[in-house]
């Protein structure tokens, strides 16, 4: 595609650089007069951009024929969207076997946006259900269970920035609390699961557990989701149970680590 005009500075540059990374994925490879030509602009101005991509490893210069090709730094940036295709692959595959077996609404969500995103969901088949689609949505990290499960496992800056924003009280049993919010996040911590009781819907209660990464990071949420006459607190252990022996798949699947 030509390049687009009517930038300038930097965004101008940052534009004829990713013309150059798709005319390069079109073809095996190119030399200067050809990149130049096609972005209309000076073989100086290809060289330096040229030269600049090449710093960052994203394209290389053929040794024999002094052309440029697509480097093996395009792998690394395009394996952390693969690994999140594979996640969002397979976690609705888990989503669906522990639907069954519950039969009830079961998601899968990651931090993002500053909220738990729900990625992939299954339903179970109840004539009273949640008839909510929740793929897409983005859940407060302080009232969903999902969310407290990631909040829990990152870093310190990640609950001020929550706090600093304001802890909504959504229900009425909503943590907005800060201190107990972080005694709330211990306990997560050291129980392996936490819980969500009519804190974000009422009458609707919710559990989750951490899918560990490759080095045992945790890199998803997987939680269960259910009206509270169903999942009463006194379940709550006996599901968390279920839960982590599936987001322990989960990552085997993926090639994580198993907690």
């Amino acid at each position: 595609m030509p390049p687009k005009t009517g930038s300038a500075g930097g965004v101008q540059s940052v534009e004829r650089a990713v013309t150059i990374l798709e005319l390069l994925s079109e073809t095996p490879s190119a030399s200067i007069s050809e990149i130049s030509r096609r972005l209309g602009v000076h073989r100086s101005t290809a060289f330096r951009l040229l030269g600049t991509l090449e710093a960052h490893d994203l394209v290389e210069q053929e040794a024999a024929r002094g052309s440029y090709r697509l480097s093996f730094g395009v792998l690394r940036l395009a394996s952390s969207v693969s690994g999140r295709i594979d996640l969002s692959r397979d976690a609705q595959s888990s989503c669906t076997a522990l639907a069954r077996r519950l039969n009830e609404t079961v998601n899968v969500a990651i931090l993002a946006e500053g909220g738990a995103v729900t990625i992939t969901q299954a339903q179970g088949e109840q004539m009273v259900g949640l008839t909510r689609q929740y793929v897409g949505q983005r859940g407060p990290l302080h009232a969903t269970s999902t969310g407290k499960v990631l909040l829990a496992h990152s870093d310190e800056g990640a609950l001020d920035e929550v706090v600093a924003r304001g802890l909504e009280n959504f229900t009425g049993m909503t943590m907005t609390d800060p201190e107990l919010l972080r005694a709330e996040l211990e306990a997560v911590r050291a129980r392996g699961w936490s819980s969500a009781v009519a804190e974000w819907e009422q009458g609707i209660n919710a559990l989750a557990v951490p899918v560990h990464g490759p080095q045992g990071e945790v890199v998803a949420a997987l939680s269960a989701t259910a009206p509270s006459f169903r999942l009463p607190e006194s379940h709550f252990a006996e599901t968390a149970e279920l839960l982590t022996a599936e987001a322990s798949q989960l990552a085997a699947r993926l090639g994580y680590f198993s907690a």
